[in-house]
């Protein structure tokens, strides 16, 4: 993952199962707040943070989240936080500790490939803004 993304807001979501994961991918995906199929959670990337999203890259589709689409998510969790604040920096997403990972559902129309990449057609890895676009069908 490139610098780019340093101390920006993404959204992480598990696209794979757990069968035939090696373990050291499955404790990093714990780490990471994803415990199964269609769990999100939002990461203000740092260096650690960076490392462990690019070890999950065949297991999750990440980017940047934008402020309608996590208005709907955490108006879902019933959370009383703005969007733009936790975008901005002004709030920590470690005061969502509690919520996290958010549970959403499959989204409609299905994935579109669950075992290639975003570049090759399919959903995993970096997708940067159209992250949103399948959040948006997930909420």
């Amino acid at each position: 993952m490139s610098k780019k993304l340093e101390g920006k807001l993404i959204a992480a979501v598990r696209v794979r199962g757990t069968v035939n994961v090696r373990g050291n991918i499955t404790e990093t995906l714990k780490r990471l707040n994803l415990k199964r199929v269609n769990n999100c959670a939002l990461i203000r990337v740092t260096d650690s943070y960076s490392g462990m999203i690019n070890k999950c890259n065949g297991y999750i589709a990440y980017g940047e989240i934008n402020e309608e689409v996590l208005g709907k998510m955490l108006k879902k969790a019933d959370l009383k936080i703005n969007a733009k604040d936790l975008i901005d920096g002004k709030v920590d997403v470690k005061t969502l500790a509690d919520s996290m990972p958010f549970r959403l559902h499959p989204p409609r129309h299905g994935y579109g490939g669950t075992k290639l990449g975003f570049n090759q057609g399919g959903v995993l890895g970096y997708q940067g803004e159209k992250i949103n676009s399948l959040l948006g069908r997930m909420v």
